[in-house]
């Protein structure tokens, strides 16, 4: 009897470990080439610390559309969009559709703004953004 409750004991204790576990970190490669593309095509609007501009561009910094559905944050780089409410604010500005950046490119700027300003969320891979993109076209 004591024996089985040392062993149900030991078992819970690891399979708490195990849910605990920290996801895998991001690479440094990945957010160097998502900053470069961030620099390039996101920071004219979205600003260089991700704080956006009141009533015009929203901010990056610790919101659902950037550390939350996968899918809906890819496919808004792909599409673009006009005006949108974050987390009860309106903003009216235009994204433009970034349909020409290739699936890399992509992948590396979500994950990037995922992991920068605050966030913490995990990576987006290529081959993830090539298949939300099969699926709008």
């Amino acid at each position: 009897m004591r024996k089985s409750f040392l062993l149900i004991t030991c078992a819970g204790t690891l399979l708490l470990m195990a849910a605990q576990t920290k996801p895998k970190p991001v690479p440094k490669k990945v957010l160097e080439n998502g900053k470069k593309v961030y620099d390039t095509y996101c920071l004219p609007c979205h600003q260089q610390d991700g704080s956006g501009v009141p009533n015009m561009t929203p901010g990056l910094v610790k919101t659902t559309w950037v550390t939350g559905d996968k899918k809906r944050l890819v496919e808004l780089i792909i599409k673009g969009m006009k005006g949108v409410e974050v987390d009860g604010e309106t903003y009216d500005n235009v994204m433009a559709a970034h349909d020409y950046l290739t699936d890399q490119e992509i992948a590396d700027v979500t994950t990037y703004i995922r992991n920068s300003f605050g966030n913490k969320a995990s990576l987006i891979a290529p081959a993830e953004v090539k298949a939300i993109r099969a699926k709008i076209k």
